[in-house]
């Protein structure tokens, strides 16, 4: 087996294998380090900005990639959007979520690495996973240059490529040799990508599975003043 087959063929299993166990594990047995470490009390300067930036970019980037990558070609046919119309839509979202993110990453980064109480209380692995996630992010925004141009060429077979390949490895039928011919840079991106589920587990990403969604259905909470209790 060669390195391609082993990437996109095997690699896509061994992430996702590590990230399942390895969260289920985490959970389980080092409940106390599920947690995010906020470091907002020691500097909230750009914070909320920063913050905001970061997470909207990367929540609407991951579900771009989800069902952009993972719906089947047909449905989107069906539901009258083109090859070419899903090309641009995808190249439109990438730009400016993957801008959003990559602004408001490179601020968290900056912050973490300059500010020197945030920098004390940081543990490597944040710096480290954060660092990871912006390359990878800059390895996708490469690939939008590569992307018009094939979309103003009227060709969104490379597009489709990517989608069959992400559909074969879902539906356990791996074909790594569908993108044998794709530009390097998106083969590298796509590793990168990969490795970040590799790692979710050991790193503060974590806390995604902790979001209060009880929030949004939960009823409001009366607080009332000494003065109006006492009467």
């Amino acid at each position: 087996m060669n390195l391609h087959d082993f990437f996109f063929g095997v690699y896509p299993y061994l992430a996702g294998t590590i990230f399942l166990l390895g969260n289920w594990l985490r959970y389980d047995r080092e409940q106390y380090t599920w947690k995010a470490d906020s470091s907002q009390l020691l500097s909230k300067k750009y914070m909320r900005t920063a913050s905001n930036l970061f997470h909207i970019g990367i929540i609407a980037i991951f579900f771009g990639h989800l069902v952009g990558l993972l719906t089947p070609h047909s449905l989107f046919l069906s539901l009258g959007v083109s090859d070419l119309d899903h090309q641009w839509l995808a190249i439109s979202a990438g730009a400016v979520f993957g801008g959003m993110c990559l602004v408001g990453g490179l601020m968290l980064l900056t912050r973490r690495l300059t500010n020197r109480r945030v920098r004390f209380t940081s543990r490597k692995r944040d710096i480290f996973i954060l660092s990871w996630i912006m390359v990878t992010l800059l390895l996708g925004l490469s690939t939008l240059p590569t992307s018009v141009h094939h979309a103003n060429s009227m060709d969104p077979a490379l597009m489709i490529t990517l989608a069959e390949w992400a559909q074969s490895i879902v539906g356990f039928s791996p074909n790594p040799a569908a993108i044998a011919g794709v530009d390097t840079i998106f083969k590298v991106h796509l590793i990168m990508g990969m490795t970040i589920f590799l790692l979710f587990p050991f790193t503060r990403l974590v806390h995604v599975w902790s979001v209060p969604l009880g929030y949004l259905s939960r009823a409001y909470q009366i607080v009332r003043t000494k003065r109006i209790a006492a009467r």
